[in-house]
Protein backbone atom coordinates (compact mmCIF):
# COMPACT_ATOMS: atom_id res chain seq x y z
CA UNK A 1 0.00 0.00 0.00
CA UNK A 2 1.25 3.69 -0.39
CA UNK A 3 1.39 6.53 1.73
CA UNK A 4 -1.28 8.32 -0.36
CA UNK A 5 -3.69 5.26 0.20
CA UNK A 6 -2.98 5.17 3.59
CA UNK A 7 -3.83 8.92 3.80
CA UNK A 8 -7.08 8.50 2.16
CA UNK A 9 -8.19 5.16 4.04
CA UNK A 10 -7.34 7.28 7.99
CA UNK A 11 -9.38 10.27 6.80
CA UNK A 12 -12.23 8.19 5.25
CA UNK A 13 -12.48 6.29 8.56
CA UNK A 14 -11.79 9.37 10.83
CA UNK A 15 -15.21 11.36 8.91
CA UNK A 16 -17.14 7.98 8.13
CA UNK A 17 -16.89 8.39 4.37
CA UNK A 18 -17.98 5.17 2.95
CA UNK A 19 -16.06 4.50 -0.97
CA UNK A 20 -19.72 4.89 -2.49
CA UNK A 21 -20.39 8.53 -0.58
CA UNK A 22 -17.04 9.59 -1.43
CA UNK A 23 -17.74 8.46 -5.50
CA UNK A 24 -20.83 10.33 -4.47
CA UNK A 25 -19.03 13.80 -3.17
CA UNK A 26 -16.10 13.29 -5.83
CA UNK A 27 -17.16 12.66 -9.01
CA UNK A 28 -14.70 9.61 -9.36
CA UNK A 29 -16.03 6.29 -9.59
CA UNK A 30 -16.27 3.87 -6.58
CA UNK A 31 -14.35 1.43 -8.64
CA UNK A 32 -11.27 3.71 -9.02
CA UNK A 33 -11.43 4.43 -5.02
CA UNK A 34 -11.40 1.25 -4.33
CA UNK A 35 -8.68 0.51 -6.94
CA UNK A 36 -6.90 3.79 -4.57
CA UNK A 37 -7.70 2.26 -1.04
CA UNK A 38 -5.98 -1.09 -2.64
CA UNK A 39 -3.15 0.19 -4.21
CA UNK A 40 -4.18 -1.39 -7.70
CA UNK A 41 -4.01 2.02 -9.19
CA UNK A 42 -1.65 5.00 -8.55
CA UNK A 43 -2.97 7.70 -6.20
CA UNK A 44 -1.27 10.93 -7.19
CA UNK A 45 -1.38 13.68 -4.80
CA UNK A 46 -3.82 16.34 -7.15
CA UNK A 47 -5.91 13.11 -6.64
CA UNK A 48 -5.88 13.29 -3.31
CA UNK A 49 -5.70 16.63 -2.77
CA UNK A 50 -9.23 16.49 -4.57
CA UNK A 51 -10.42 13.67 -2.27
CA UNK A 52 -9.43 14.67 0.76
CA UNK A 53 -10.96 18.47 0.13
CA UNK A 54 -14.32 16.61 -0.48
CA UNK A 55 -14.39 15.28 2.92
CA UNK A 56 -13.01 18.46 4.74
CA UNK A 57 -9.42 18.02 4.92
CA UNK A 58 -6.27 20.00 2.78
CA UNK A 59 -3.35 17.72 1.78
CA UNK A 60 0.28 18.65 3.64
CA UNK A 61 3.21 17.57 0.89
CA UNK A 62 6.52 17.25 3.10
CA UNK A 63 9.48 17.14 1.10
CA UNK A 64 13.13 16.61 2.62
CA UNK A 65 16.21 15.93 0.83
CA UNK A 66 17.84 13.08 1.27
CA UNK A 67 21.42 11.61 0.58
CA UNK A 68 21.07 8.68 -1.60
CA UNK A 69 23.11 5.20 -0.97
CA UNK A 70 25.54 5.49 -4.14
CA UNK A 71 28.00 2.78 -4.53
CA UNK A 72 31.43 4.31 -4.67
CA UNK A 73 31.26 3.14 -9.12
CA UNK A 74 27.73 5.42 -9.04
CA UNK A 75 29.33 8.32 -7.08
CA UNK A 76 32.44 8.46 -9.03
CA UNK A 77 30.47 8.70 -12.43
CA UNK A 78 28.40 11.15 -11.01
CA UNK A 79 30.65 13.49 -9.85
CA UNK A 80 32.53 13.78 -12.65
CA UNK A 81 29.15 14.04 -15.17
CA UNK A 82 28.23 16.89 -13.25
CA UNK A 83 31.67 18.53 -13.28
CA UNK A 84 31.61 18.05 -17.15
CA UNK A 85 27.82 19.30 -17.23
CA UNK A 86 29.22 22.90 -15.64
CA UNK A 87 31.00 23.01 -19.37
CA UNK A 88 27.69 21.71 -21.36
CA UNK A 89 26.65 25.14 -22.97
CA UNK A 90 25.13 24.86 -26.92
CA UNK A 91 28.23 26.05 -27.90
CA UNK A 92 30.51 23.36 -26.35
CA UNK A 93 27.81 20.81 -27.33
CA UNK A 94 28.52 21.87 -31.11
CA UNK A 95 32.33 21.61 -30.44
CA UNK A 96 31.97 18.16 -28.71
CA UNK A 97 29.51 16.81 -31.10
CA UNK A 98 31.81 14.95 -33.63
CA UNK A 99 33.72 13.47 -30.41
CA UNK A 100 30.66 12.46 -28.75
CA UNK A 101 28.95 11.18 -32.18
CA UNK A 102 32.50 9.11 -32.74
CA UNK A 103 32.07 7.56 -29.12
CA UNK A 104 28.90 6.57 -29.22
CA UNK A 105 30.00 5.05 -32.95
CA UNK A 106 33.21 3.14 -30.61
CA UNK A 107 30.40 2.24 -27.77
CA UNK A 108 27.68 0.91 -30.40
CA UNK A 109 30.34 -1.68 -31.66
CA UNK A 110 31.22 -3.46 -28.08
CA UNK A 111 28.14 -2.63 -26.34
CA UNK A 112 25.21 -5.46 -26.23
CA UNK A 113 21.89 -6.07 -24.74
CA UNK A 114 19.18 -4.18 -23.06
CA UNK A 115 19.12 -1.26 -21.50
CA UNK A 116 22.85 -0.52 -23.07
CA UNK A 117 22.05 -0.50 -26.51
CA UNK A 118 18.67 1.51 -25.87
CA UNK A 119 20.68 4.07 -23.78
CA UNK A 120 23.10 4.93 -27.17
CA UNK A 121 20.27 5.46 -28.69
CA UNK A 122 19.11 8.31 -26.50
CA UNK A 123 22.30 9.37 -26.08
CA UNK A 124 22.55 9.74 -30.11
CA UNK A 125 19.13 11.76 -30.40
CA UNK A 126 19.79 14.30 -27.02
CA UNK A 127 23.11 15.16 -28.92
CA UNK A 128 21.61 15.14 -32.07
CA UNK A 129 18.70 17.22 -31.17
CA UNK A 130 21.04 19.53 -29.41
CA UNK A 131 19.49 18.78 -25.92
CA UNK A 132 21.35 20.44 -23.35
CA UNK A 133 18.53 20.39 -21.39
CA UNK A 134 18.37 16.68 -21.59
CA UNK A 135 21.71 16.17 -21.57
CA UNK A 136 22.33 18.29 -18.19
CA UNK A 137 19.99 16.29 -16.60
CA UNK A 138 21.44 13.12 -17.32
CA UNK A 139 25.18 14.38 -16.37
CA UNK A 140 23.58 14.83 -13.05
CA UNK A 141 20.74 13.17 -12.68
CA UNK A 142 20.92 10.86 -9.29
CA UNK A 143 17.80 9.01 -10.79
CA UNK A 144 18.34 5.03 -11.47
CA UNK A 145 17.37 5.82 -15.62
CA UNK A 146 20.27 8.81 -15.59
CA UNK A 147 22.64 6.01 -13.80
CA UNK A 148 22.43 3.36 -16.73
CA UNK A 149 22.41 6.19 -19.30
CA UNK A 150 25.70 7.15 -17.86
CA UNK A 151 27.38 3.50 -17.68
CA UNK A 152 27.31 3.87 -21.53
CA UNK A 153 28.28 7.61 -21.58
CA UNK A 154 29.80 9.24 -24.86
CA UNK A 155 31.64 11.83 -22.97
CA UNK A 156 34.69 10.39 -22.01
CA UNK A 157 37.88 12.38 -22.66
CA UNK A 158 35.91 15.58 -22.70
CA UNK A 159 36.51 16.77 -18.79
CA UNK A 160 40.14 18.68 -18.88
CA UNK A 161 42.23 16.08 -16.68
CA UNK A 162 43.06 18.64 -14.25
CA UNK A 163 39.32 18.41 -13.39
CA UNK A 164 39.19 15.46 -13.19
CA UNK A 165 42.19 14.31 -11.22
CA UNK A 166 40.02 17.56 -8.33
CA UNK A 167 37.17 15.52 -8.76
CA UNK A 168 38.95 12.07 -7.77
CA UNK A 169 41.03 13.51 -5.40
CA UNK A 170 37.66 15.85 -3.83
CA UNK A 171 35.87 11.88 -3.52
CA UNK A 172 38.86 10.56 -1.40
CA UNK A 173 38.51 13.42 0.93
CA UNK A 174 34.89 12.94 1.54
CA UNK A 175 34.99 9.32 2.45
Amino acid sequence: MSERSDVLRRVMTETGTTQTGLSHLSGVHQPSISGFLSGRVDLSDDMLRRLLSCMGYELEVVRRPIRPELTRSVERSWRLHRQLSTHLSPESLKHWRPTLLSNLKRLQGSVQGQPHTRNLSRWRTLIREGDVSGLRRVLTGLDYDSIQMREVTPFGGLLPDNERRDVLRQMTKTR
